[in-house]
C-alpha cells in the first residue's frame, strides 16, 4: 500500500516512515510528486479538524490516498496554548529552526513565574487518512504527557521537544529514536492507524 504523507516537515516524515514501513505501508513524500498542490488552509480550532482539512484537501488535489496530521503542544496553565497555533506561536522566523527557537523562547518567557508542579503539558497528535474522493477512512489520536522545562536540553528532536520533560528528567529531545517511536504522541497516533491501514483496500 502506498500513502502520501501531507507534510513538508522532514522530521515528521522520518518518524512516520520508521513506524509504518515495517508494517508494509509505503509512505510517499510531497517531494515525490511532479507538482505539489497548495497547502489547504488550516482554519479549524481543533487538531482533529485541521488534520481532516489537510487529508481531504491533499487527497482530492493529488488523487491519492493521503495521511495528514495536526499536532502541537497544550500547556495546562496557559489554557491549552499554544495548541493549534504551536508551529507559529511566536510568529517569528523564516526557517523551521528559527521558528522553533522563537517558539521555545516565547514559551519559556510565558512560564517564567510558573512553579514546576504547575508546568504540566501534553503533546497531541491527530491523524486522518482520506481517499481521493474526499472520504475519510481512518482517524487516530495520540498524547504524550510531560512538563515544560526551564531551559532546552537534547538534540534528537524538533519543535518543543527540547523543553518537553518526562518523569525521569529527560526531555523528548534526549530520547533515542527507538524509544521516541514507542512513546511519542505521533508514534501512538501512527500505531493506532496501522491495523486499520493494513486492512484498507489499495
Amino acid at each position: 500500500m502506498q500513502i502520501l504523507l501531507a507534510t513538508g516537515n522532514p522530521h515528521k516524515l522520518d518518524e512516520v516512515r520508521a513506524i509504518l514501513t515495517p508494517q508494509g505501508i509505503d509512505i510517499l513524500s510531497l517531494e515525490s510528486l511532479e507538482t505539489i498542490p497548495p497547502e489547504p488552509v488550516e482554519n479549524s480550532t481543533t487538531f482533529e479538524g485541521n488534520a481532516r482539512l489537510k487529508a481531504v484537501g491533499y487527497a482530492r488535489a493529488t488523487q491519492r490516498r493521503c495521511l495528514a496530521d495536526d499536532s502541537g503542544l497544550a500547556v495546562d496553565v496557559l489554557d491549552g496554548a499554544p495548541g493549534v497555533y504551536s508551529a507559529r506561536y511566536a510568529g517569528q522566523g523564516s526557517t523551521r529552526a528559527e521558528r522553533d527557537n522563537a517558539n521555545n523562547a516565547k514559551l519559556i518567557e510565558a512560564l517564567a513565574e510558573v512553579p514546576k508542579d504547575l508546568r504540566h503539558a501534553q503533546f497531541v497528535c491527530c491523524m486522518c487518512v482520506a481517499d481521493p474522493d474526499g472520504s475519510i477512512v481512518a482517524e487516530s489520536r495520540g498524547t504524550f504527557e510531560g512538563t515544560i522545562a526551564t531551559a532546552p536540553k537534547g538534540t534528537n528532536g524538533f519543535g518543543y521537544d527540547p523543553l518537553f520533560e518526562l518523569e525521569d528528567g529527560r526531555t523528548s529531545a534526549e530520547l533515542d529514536t527507538l524509544e521516541k517511536n514507542r512513546r511519542s504522541h505521533r508514534a501512538l497516533a501512527t500505531l493506532a492507524l496501522a491495523d486499520t491501514l493494513r486492512r484498507l483496500s489499495v
